[in-house]
């Protein structure tokens, strides 16, 4: 049985996030897709990105999947990962691989920069009706942190807004009394690799173990790259990364036939 890996982007950005770090899955033999999360692509109206939700982004993903020949991997990166959440949780996925996620509905921050993110947004006034444009210092200092300036330069240039709604449902999601952004773990029937950077300012590494650890025990494995920061796809040890993920891919027999020698699976370190 071949089981697609599906890529979800992160807020700010679309599928090109992953063009570099699938090539190794793909290398490794897997069939890869990493399509534009609502609103994204350039003909979209941007009023209306605004206004788009988690629930609309999971339906996307849902929908998307649903005639694929088997169950996928649902690959997510931060806001990808928490959408990829709340995806498993409605259809049926043969694993998860959560990259610094972002947190479902009710689980708690763990730093003063969370709770500094979350109380800054409420200088932006009604954010939650529309678009938030991206910013560069803001990009720079949390989330391209880890980069060469001429290369943090050309990822940022590919930026795209984000809808204010999703955001609020993510970072303040105690304002929010739909629960869009709830992923209830006895939903999801399926393995899930967790990894976080070390040094990761947005969803840091506390908050992605706690998020690793509302599943039952030996359903989650947890990894972490006590170097690394949020854009664990594109920091120079971006392919220790991918390889972790490929291993554990392996370990749970969802590699193609023809990758499917049996790798060490990542140890869980929650």
């Amino acid at each position: 049985m071949t089981h697609t890996l599906v890529f979800l982007h992160g807020a700010f950005c679309g599928g090109w996030a992953f063009d570099a770090f699938r090539k190794p899955f793909e290398t490794a033999g897997f069939t890869t897709l990493a399509p534009d999360l609502a609103g994204r692509a350039p003909e979209d109206d941007p009023e209306r990105l605004g206004r788009v939700g988690a629930k609309e982004l999971a339906a996307q993903v849902v929908d998307q999947i649903r005639d694929l020949p088997a169950p996928p991997v649902l690959i997510g990166h931060s806001l990808g990962g928490l959408i990829a959440q709340i995806a498993a949780t409605k259809v049926p996925v043969a694993g998860l691989v959560l990259i610094a996620p972002s947190a479902p509905w009710g689980v708690m921050p763990t730093t003063i920069e969370e709770h500094g993110s979350a109380v800054g947004l409420t200088m932006l006034g009604d954010y939650w009706r529309r678009p938030i444009a991206p910013d560069y210092s803001v990009a720079r200092h949390a989330t391209l942190d880890r980069l060469e300036h001429a290369h943090a330069r050309e990822v940022y240039a590919k930026f795209v807004p984000e809808s204010g709604r999703v955001v609020m449902e993510t970072i303040q999601w105690w304002l929010d009394p739909s629960m869009a952004s709830a992923a209830p773990v006895y939903k999801i029937d399926a393995p899930v690799l967790a990894l976080a950077g070390g040094r990761d300012r947005v969803n840091p590494a506390s908050t992605v173990r706690r998020i690793a650890k509302r599943f039952p025990a030996g359903q989650c494995v947890y990894r972490e790259f006590p170097e690394m920061s949020h854009w664990l796809i594109g920091e120079p040890e971006w392919e220790d990364v991918a390889h972790t993920a490929i291993a554990w891919l392996k370990a749970k027999d969802l590699a193609p036939e023809a990758g499917r020698r049996r790798a060490p699976e990542p140890q869980a370190h929650a």
